[in-house]
């Protein structure tokens, strides 16, 4: 079990949707990955992110994805690439990553409650 977090602690973290409208093979990066736009509305505009989700997902089939990432994390370095958010998802049952997502659309830039 993980150490226990405060409710005010949570609610640092800032979760947001947005919908993927560009996604591109990242040869470069360490281990395979794809570099993502993500359009997070209006108040945030498109950030981009580096995630490495290759084994179920392909470019072309990224594009139009509503997806949850953390927006509020600093920026990072990936190579020649930076990543302004953290996409989130589960490791599947061999350790592959699956995309957090809602089950309906939703407004880009909502917050996760």
């Amino acid at each position: 079990m993980t150490e226990t977090a405060t409710f005010d602690e949570f609610l640092k973290l800032d979760i947001r949707v947005g919908t993927v409208v560009d996604a591109q093979p990242f040869p470069e990066a360490r281990k395979p990955a794809i570099k993502l736009w993500v359009d997070f509305g209006p108040e945030l505009g498109v950030r981009t992110s580096s995630a490495q989700i290759t084994t179920h997902y392909t470019p072309d089939r990224l594009i139009g994805r509503q997806v949850l990432a953390v927006v509020n994390f600093a920026p990072r370095q990936v190579g020649p690439f930076m990543s302004e958010v953290l996409v989130l998802g589960l490791a599947d049952a061999e350790g592959a990553i699956v995309l957090l997502r809602p089950d309906f659309p939703v407004p880009n830039g909502a917050r996760m409650h």
